[in-house]
This record gives structure tokens, C-alpha cells and sequence, in this order.
């Protein structure tokens, strides 16, 4: 298979929690600049709460309502990304989450690709930012 069908996810509210065979995060401009999405063009966000790789989104409704971004194999970077701040760390649960400045990256339950509606929201014992390609919370 081709590097852009391992990167990509099945669409819809369920695929935003099967991992890619190999997730790639990519920057793109949105409202608050350029910030990160994956190739399915979902925007990723960091929770503020979380410590250097490692996850505390773990509880269920936490996980259910931001999903963790999941690949097999290691990601790769796309366009205005730098390779060297992607990683993934293991969950609790086993599965790979890509990781960006030392920061697990999460989904939004209730976005499509291209939204961005919880940008410094407060929700599950803190906010949540999409990121920059510097690996920076968004302004």
C-alpha cells in the first residue's frame, strides 16, 4: 500500500478510533493558524493536563469524548512538520498514541475534519489546545 492510505483512518465518528497503520500529523492553516491535523484532515489537540508522555485522558468518558490519536506502526511527518518532535507513547490499554513535543494527541468526538470547535476549552479537568507545528498550544 501507498504511504497516503497507510496514513489515513476510516471516516466518520468510528474511525476516529481505529488506529492508522502508520498515523501522519500534518500543519494547515485554520483560524488560529497553522496547526496540526491528521491525514484525514482531523485537527489534534493536546490536553493541558497531561505530563510529558504521558496520557490523563484515561478515564471512559474521557476516551470516549477524545479519542486518542492510535497508528501500529511509528508516525510520519507530512507537510510543515517536524519528524524529530513526533513519537508515540503505550496506554493503559496497549494501543500506540502518537505523541508531538512529548505531548499525546487526541481527537474531538464531535468534529469532522477541517473543524476546530474546543480550542481552550475546559472539559474533563482541563483545557484543551490544538498545537502548532512547533509543538506549542495554539493563541
Amino acid at each position: 500500500a501507498d504511504s497516503a492510505a497507510l496514513a489515513r483512518r476510516p471516516r466518520g465518528v468510528g474511525g476516529l478510533r481505529v488506529p492508522a497503520q502508520r498515523a501522519r500529523i500534518v500543519a494547515k492553516g485554520s483560524d488560529f493558524g497553522r496547526v496540526l491535523f491528521d491525514a484525514n484532515g482531523q485537527v489534534v489537540y493536546v490536553f493541558e493536563i497531561d505530563r510529558q508522555n504521558r496520557s490523563n485522558c484515561t478515564s471512559a468518558d474521557c476516551v470516549k469524548a477524545w479519542p486518542p490519536v492510535l497508528t501500529r506502526e511509528p508516525a510520519s511527518a507530512g507537510a510543515g512538520v517536524d519528524e524529530g518532535l513526533l513519537g508515540t507513547i503505550r496506554r493503559s490499554d496497549g494501543k500506540l498514541q502518537v505523541t508531538y513535543n512529548g505531548r499525546p494527541l487526541y481527537f474531538y468526538e464531535h468534529e469532522g475534519p477541517g473543524e476546530i470547535k474546543c480550542h481552550n476549552v475546559d472539559l474533563h479537568g482541563g483545557r484543551w489546545w490544538v498545537v502548532t507545528p512547533r509543538g506549542e498550544r495554539a493563541s
